[in-house]
């Protein structure tokens, strides 16, 4: 009988994991895009042979071809190259600004659904300034005030999604917090720090890590958009939001927007489609 059972068990694990890997094409395309981007920011020199920084004068303004395949800018160089060599400026940034928000809207909702009381009540109204400033102004306030680089518009740009994860760590930590399995680890003398580190933490983080990938994309949007007003590094960088800058003074040459544009919309709703599929997948 047990081993019937034991069999059960793993035929209906590994048809769990069966279903769980088994995914929409544009989910799997999401995924191959996201993944050629991170490698594009690991190891950009693999993907082009061009510089990002030095040009050919008598190549400049060239349409794309097979041998610039986003054409060349003002300067000759290859378009191509500095979306490919930008990309790790802009996916390094948004990974921090995603690592701020997480750990310190965590800790905030963290203690504010655990502790509960006057902690709670102080820590929902800072949430709730917070959430009161739109998410952008936020971060152009804050970018300003410490310095216009790309590290700071990423520090700036996690500041600004602080609240979210709060918010929504604190409603996870809230229900975790009533289940029947929490109420019986407390009756058997367990510790509060304990309890809230072996079954509170790891069940109310389950919802934080499709919101991590959503605001992940959403923070390489915000970056390339303080890019694109200035806030970030000046040329000549290649953050994907100042390429877009640049390229708004040259209209008669549309591939110089077009391109990074194309590659940073193309990222950000792949990376949202993940999101969108964590969210359903338990």
């Amino acid at each position: 009988m047990t081993f019937v059972a034991n069999s059960t068990l793993s035929r209906g694990s590994r048809s769990g994991w069966a279903e769980a890997l088994r995914m929409p094409p544009i989910v799997a395309l999401s995924f191959l895009i996201t993944a050629t981007i991170i490698a594009w920011s690991i190891a950009p020199q693999l993907f082009t042979a061009y510089s990002p920084v030095v040009g050919v004068p008598a190549d400049k303004l060239l349409g794309p071809s097979a041998e610039h395949w986003f054409g060349t800018d003002h300067l000759g160089r290859d378009l191509y190259a500095r979306v490919v060599y930008g990309t790790a400026s802009s996916v390094s940034s948004a990974l921090v600004a995603v690592v701020i928000g997480v750990l310190a809207g965590g800790l905030i909702g963290l203690l504010a659904g655990f502790l509960g009381g006057w902690v709670d009540v102080v820590l929902a109204r800072l949430v709730d300034v917070l959430l009161s400033i739109p998410k952008f102004l936020l971060a152009v306030i804050v970018v300003t005030a410490i310095g216009f680089e790309t590290i700071n518009a990423a520090i700036a740009t996690g500041v600004s999604a602080v609240a979210i994860f709060a918010r929504v760590t604190r409603a996870e930590v809230i229900k975790t917090r009533q289940a029947t399995f929490v109420e019986a680890a407390f009756l058997s003398g367990g510790s509060r720090w304990f309890i809230l580190w072996r079954h509170i933490l790891p069940n109310a983080s389950r919802s934080v890590l499709p919101l991590a990938v959503l605001q992940f994309g959403e923070s390489i949007l915000v970056i390339a958009s303080l890019a694109f007003l200035g806030y970030g590094d000046p040329p000549p960088a290649s953050d994907w939001g100042l390429l877009i800058s640049i390229g708004k003074d040259y209209l008669k040459w549309p591939w110089l927007v077009y391109a990074p544009a194309f590659i940073t919309i193309v990222t950000v709703l792949s990376v949202n489609r993940i999101s969108r599929w964590l969210r359903k997948t338990d």
